[in-house]
């Protein structure tokens, strides 16, 4: 007993040092240290639940961050993969997708991605509210898989990359300006005809 404790502590032990950390101990050292962070559904679950995780990670999120993380949508779907028991019961898949994009804080876009997670349970057609509960926590364990998925990827965003993008966009922003002052002023230095006036018949 006291070797498999033992075995279990040097495991753990060896694990954190690794940068190992079990789901939900602990927080995820990001280098963004200030975020704006939005949502279409700006009272929704998963942009509160974003919110508390990004600030247990050392995140200040205020309106003033020089990057702007915004939630567009999330989807819900369902569908079925199998009838089990007579057609009583049925095996369904359930997805949600999260659609994103990071902007600087003047509004420049700098990426857009998506993140989606998938869970597979089994209505059972005799016990309705187990099976909706079941269903309940199974969105619960969704959300919370896709709030860990977005920190991986705001943790794997560098301060070089985040100054690549930015770079890129305003290098595009800039050339698009100055090609619609080009055609601005192209088309006030193009002489205007007047309208031609036919012969009187």
């Amino acid at each position: 007993m006291i070797k498999r404790n033992l075995l279990v502590m040097g495991l753990a032990v060896l694990l954190s040092a690794c940068g190992f950390q079990l789901r939900g101990t602990g927080t995820q050292e990001l280098t963004i240290k200030e975020l704006d962070l939005s949502a279409r559904d700006a009272y929704g679950t998963t942009i509160k639940m974003l919110k508390q995780q990004l600030e247990s990670s050392g995140v200040r999120v205020h309106a003033g961050a020089p990057y702007k993380l915004v939630l567009l949508s999330e989807e819900n779907a369902q569908r079925t993969l199998s009838y089990t028991g007579g057609g009583s019961s049925a095996e369904y898949e359930i997805s949600t997708t999260l659609k994103y994009e990071i902007l600087t804080h003047d509004n420049l876009h700098l990426l857009d991605d998506k993140l989606e997670v998938q869970k597979v349970f089994l209505h059972d057609g005799n016990n309705i509210t187990g099976s909706d509960q079941e269903s309940s926590e199974t969105r619960k364990e969704m959300r919370r898989d896709l709030i860990q998925r977005m920190l991986i990827r705001l943790q794997l965003l560098t301060p070089e990359q985040l100054a690549q993008l930015q770079a890129t966009a305003e290098a595009k922003a800039k050339a698009e300006a100055e090609a619609l002052e080009a055609a601005r002023k192209a088309e006030a230095e193009t002489p205007r005809q007047s309208p031609m006036e036919l012969p009187n018949q």
